[in-house]
This record gives C-alpha cells, sequence and structure tokens, in this order.
C-alpha cells in the first residue's frame, strides 16, 4: 500500500493485521485471499477487496495474496467468468504482482472427509426434509428453532446416509446434510447451518464426478485453513457469517485457525453494484454485454479507458471502513482524470465537422508543425501535424451571430488554431438548406506556430484537423448508466436508466497519427475528453469510447438542481 497524504479514512484492517505481526500471532507470514464466485464479471467494489488484500499481503516479507474460485454451485459458474476474473485481477494488481490461482472445487474431497469427521464426532447428521421446511422450522429474532425429528440419528445412519448421498442414490432435495450445532442459539446461523444439498449438476471443472455440492459456509472457511490463510478479510455483509465460520474451525480442530475480518463494502452514487441487478442489465439487452463501457465492472471499466493505477488511488484515497456507505462518484472520476491528466498523449480530433478553407493558403502547400504530445514531459515528445489549405473545424466553435464574449469562430473574428496559425473568417457558405457548410478563411503569415508577429493577443483557441490528411472515426460518448445519484431509489432501477449513457457519432476526424492505434490506446482529445480505441476498430477506421470529459458537466446539473 502506499502512503498519500491527501488518504481518506484510513484502514483499520491494515492496523489490526500489523498487530497480529507485532504479537506473533502466525507461524507464518501474512497470506489473505480474493476469493470471488465465477457467476459474473468483477465490478469495482471488487476492485477495493484486490486492492485490500494484494496490499495487506505486502505487509510482511514473504506475504502473499491468493486469488482463490468459490466454485460451489455449478448451475451459476461458467469458464468465462474465470476467464475474465484472472483478466481483472492481473490488471488490477499490475503486471509485477504474482499470485497463485486457486479451486475450492479442488477441496472437495477434503471438505468431504472432514464432513465425515465432524459425523462420526456427532456435530454433524442428514436431514431428510426440505430445505423449505428446514427453512421454516429455523425460527426467526423472535422464534427459537426447531429441533428436526432426524436431529438424533445415529452416526452410522448418518454416514450410511452421506456416503449414499455422494454416490447418487437419491434425487435433489432428498436430504441435506447440516451441522449439528443448537436450534435455540440467538445466533440464526447456528441454528444447524446446511453444509451439503444434493445438486446433480454439470460442473465446469469436475463435470459429474460430484452430485453434492458445499455450502459457502462450509467450504468457504476450511479452503481458507487449506491455503495456510492468516486473514480473511470480507465484506461487512459476513460479520454474521464469522460466528459459523469459527464454529466449523474449532470443531476440525485446526491449528492457527484464519481469522475473519469484515470492512463495508464500496458503493457508488449513480451506480449499481448489485451482481444480480447487473446481470439483469446484461440479460435484458439494457447494455451490451458485462464488458460494455456503461457497467461498473471491471472489464467494461477497462473497455471505458479506466487505467489501474486510478482505481487503485481511488480505493486508496476512500480508505476502509468498519461501515457500509455510499461514495460519491466524482472522486472516482476526479482520480481519473488527475491520471489521465498526467499520461494520456494529447490529438486533435473533430467530433462533428465543419469545413474551413484559408483563402490565401497556397494550393497543394503542406506544412507539419510540432506539437507536444504532453504538455509539460519532454520525455513524451513531440508530433507532428500536417496543415494546408483545407482543413475541418468543430460545428461547435462556429456562431455566425455570436455573442460579445464569444472568443471562437465567427464572421470577422480572428481565431488561433492550435500550434499552427490565426484565422479570421470571411465568408460563411450555405447549403439550400440555410446550414451552414463550410467556412472561408484568411490567415496572417507572419502568425506561424499560432502567434501574432507583432504581439497582439487573440483569445480564442481552437483544435482542427488537416482535411487531406484526416482518418475517419466513430467515436462513442459514453456518459453514467444511470441519471439518478440512488438508483435504488423507488424500487425499480431501471427506471433511473440514463437515455444519453452512449451518444455515437459518425464520420469524425481524427489526427493521421491515429490510423492504426491499437485498442486500448488511451488518448486525450484537445479540448474535449479523455479517449481509448475499442477492440471494434479496423485497420484506418478507428473507433473510440470517450472515458471521461475534461470537466464534471454532472456538477452543473446538480448545482441547477440545487443540490450544492
Amino acid at each position: 500500500m502506499t502512503e498519500r497524504e491527501d488518504e481518506g479514512p484510513g484502514n483499520f484492517v491494515e492496523d489490526l493485521v500489523r498487530e497480529d505481526i507485532a504479537q506473533g500471532r502466525y507461524a507464518r507470514p501474512v497470506t489473505t485471499r480474493f476469493p470471488p464466485e465465477p457467476n459474473g464479471y468483477l465490478h469495482i467494489g471488487h476492485a477495493k477487496s484486490i486492492t485490500l488484500n494484494f496490499g495487506l499481503s505486502k505487509l510482511q516479507k514473504g506475504g502473499k495474496c491468493n486469488l482463490r474460485f468459490d466454485d460451489t454451485n455449478p448451475v451459476t459458474e461458467d469458464p468465462e467468468f474465470v476467464e475474465s476474473i484472472q483478466a481483472d485481477v492481473r490488471w488490477i494488481v499490475g503486471d509485477e504482482a504474482t499470485f497463485d490461482v486457486y479451486y475450492a472445487s479442488d477441496y472437495f474431497e477434503q471438505l468431504y472427509e472432514w464432513a465425515e469427521q465432524l459425523v462420526k464426532k456427532g456435530l454433524a447428521y442428514v436431514d431428510s426434509r426440505s430445505e423449505e421446511v428446514i427453512r421454516e422450522t429455523r425460527g426467526d429474532f423472535h422464534k427459537p428453532g426447531v429441533n428436526s425429528p432426524f436431529r438424533e440419528r445415529s452416526v452410522e445412519e448418518n454416514l450410511d446416509l452421506l456416503r449414499r448421498m455422494r454416490a447418487g442414490a437419491f434425487d435433489d432435495g432428498a436430504h441435506v446434510l447440516r451441522a449439528k450445532i443448537d436450534m435455540q442459539s440467538p445466533d440464526i446461523k447456528l441454528r444447524d447451518p446446511l453444509m451439503y444439498r444434493i445438486k446433480k449438476a454439470h460442473h465446469y471443472r469436475l463435470g459429474d464426478a460430484w452430485c453434492i455440492y458445499p455450502m459457502y459456509d462450509w467450504a468457504h472457511g476450511q479452503s481458507d485453513a487449506i491455503e495456510g490463510i492468516t486473514h480473511s478479510v470480507c465484506s461487512l455483509e459476513f460479520v454474521n457469517h464469522r460466528a459459523l465460520y469459527d464454529w466449523f474451525l474449532k470443531a476440525l480442530e485446526l491449528e492457527q485457525p484464519p481469522r475473519q475480518i469484515e470492512f463495508g463494502k464500496l458503493a457508488l452514487t449513480y451506480t449499481v453494484l448489485s451482481k444480480r441487478r447487473l446481470k439483469r442489465l446484461v440479460d435484458e439487452g439494457h447494455v451490451d454485454g458485462w464488458d460494455d463501457p456503461r457497467m461498473p465492472t471491471i472489464a467494461g471499466m477497462r473497455r471505458r479507458g479506466f487505467t489501474p493505477e486510478a482505481l487503485r488511488n481511488f480505493c486508496e484515497r476512500v480508505g476502509v471502513s468498519k461501515n457500509d456507505g455510499a461514495v460519491d462518484i466524482s472522486l472516482l472520476e476526479f482520480e481519473l482524470r488527475e491520471h489521465l491528466n498526467e499520461t494520456s498523449p494529447r490529438v486533435m480530433a473533430v467530433l462533428r465537422p465543419l469545413k474551413l478553407t484559408i483563402t490565401n493558403w497556397p494550393e497543394g502547400e503542406i506544412e507539419h508543425f510540432e506539437l507536444q504530445n504532453i504538455p509539460n514531459d519532454d520525455a513524451a515528445g513531440t508530433r507532428k501535424v500536417p496543415f494546408g489549405r483545407n482543413l475541418w473545424v468543430d460545428h461547435d466553435d462556429f456562431l455566425e451571430e455570436a455573442p460579445k464574449k464569444w472568443w471562437r469562430l465567427a464572421p470577422g473574428k480572428e481565431v488561433r488554431l492550435r500550434g499552427a496559425a490565426l484565422v479570421t473568417v470571411n465568408e460563411v457558405v450555405k447549403n439550400a438548406a440555410g446550414d451552414v457548410v463550410e467556412l472561408k478563411c484568411t490567415w496572417d503569415p507572419e502568425s506561424r506556430g499560432g502567434s501574432a508577429a507583432d504581439g497582439r493577443k487573440v483569445r480564442g483557441t481552437i483544435h482542427w484537423v488537416h482535411a487531406d490528411s484526416a482518418i475517419d472515426a466513430e467515436v462513442r460518448l459514453y456518459d453514467r448508466l444511470f441519471a439518478a445519484e440512488d438508483p435504488y431509489e423507488g424500487g425499480d432501477f431501471l427506471a433511473h436508466l440514463n437515455a444519453s449513457s452512449r451518444q455515437i457519432v459518425s464520420d469524425c476526424k481524427v489526427e493521421p497519427s491515429l490510423a492504426d492505434a491499437v485498442a486500448g490506446t488511451r488518448v486525450q482529445f484537445e479540448r474535449t475528453g479523455y479517449f481509448v480505441v475499442d477492440r471494434d476498430s479496423k485497420p484506418g477506421a478507428p473507433v473510440f469510447n470517450r472515458t471521461i470529459a475534461l470537466k464534471d458537466s454532472w456538477a452543473k446539473i446538480a448545482k441547477k438542481q440545487g443540490k450544492n
């Protein structure tokens, strides 16, 4: 973890781990794990957990963090999700980080042996009632549970039934294996929780080798123990699982068991982070897949042009708290802009082209102006940009009837073409419908490079692209997927979808240097925003996704609505 002067609320988890190190609680170095279920793509909330767990593993020499797939539910899991999760974790932690990949399914045999061990100790039994009946008799916070009529089965009968369950002798739902704890416990999780259920489903890794599958609470802590995890760090929703986590480890008499620590999970304004709701967005076609650039999935954010550094910086800035709470998405956007501003080469692109002709520039003559790739960064170098008689400028930079403080193109006004020349509009050409289709200008030959030889000040500066060299491109203008600060408000999160979350602009014009830019290349379109080359690009026909605009337009909207 890095130290930042502006770091947020701090990290109590790190303090607890440091205390354990100082006290020598474990004979092994700090070992953490990130244990996703491969039933969907990771989202930015997982990025916080990844950053935290990998950061904790660096607190002690020899420490490590494992990636372990909690693949205990074959119905919802898929190799696609396994591959995407591995790619996301590698992207977040960086190429220099190494980690081992494990699967809970690799431990099925050990888990089953331990289950038989608990049966033999009289700490587990087979219940032959439906899960619905079991749920009804578990009671609630106001009513104690009721013992199952099968709770006192003999060890021999329980072992026989459990082994036949594993052998596939029973249909789904015929029996379950339960821990034998206390049906009167005030902690509902300890009221004889389920350990195994029959599920005759094909497992993506193990095929049909198993027809009983461990429940999360049975598999999780024991998987931690098998891997030698010292600190099992999880989100706050698992705080009521901790007593059961510890009970299983104690019942198995495992030495130096892992320590579970809970922290407040990440929530963002204008964002939905429920995997179930994200799946609905995908399944119902509201987005184009899990990696749609509008999605808060790590894959979607990567495709949109986010950087892992920005995500890590954001996670460190918000810190780790003991409570859940929503973080303003503008903080994430601030970190993103900060990092992109420092690392993104500048280029010029015209999204809504308007022809500009310099009438006193010689026909066919091309001059190349040298522009910096990143201001104030000599290491980033420069590029040569072609300039000539025929240019493209942006329609939004021209007004025929301009107000007093309009510093861009207008009849009779002099404007600086970024890094090239000073021009003045002399004639506005329109089509039969009255639309402006061309601006005819003259340029000051003494203004090469964009400065007047006599020192006069020209306040307006606009971007441009040489028309004869420009590359046609498609630009996808992405914005927040939800228009409401709290998409859950009112119950139907789909009602808050932002109808303007994506606008596709065709026939854009970009510098020729971008003709062969590869997918993932990040740039700043000057005066417009930060963009990334999308995988849909083809040679000579790039497609750009807007990562984020240069300024926060949502802040202005909120101010108008009286929210500031």
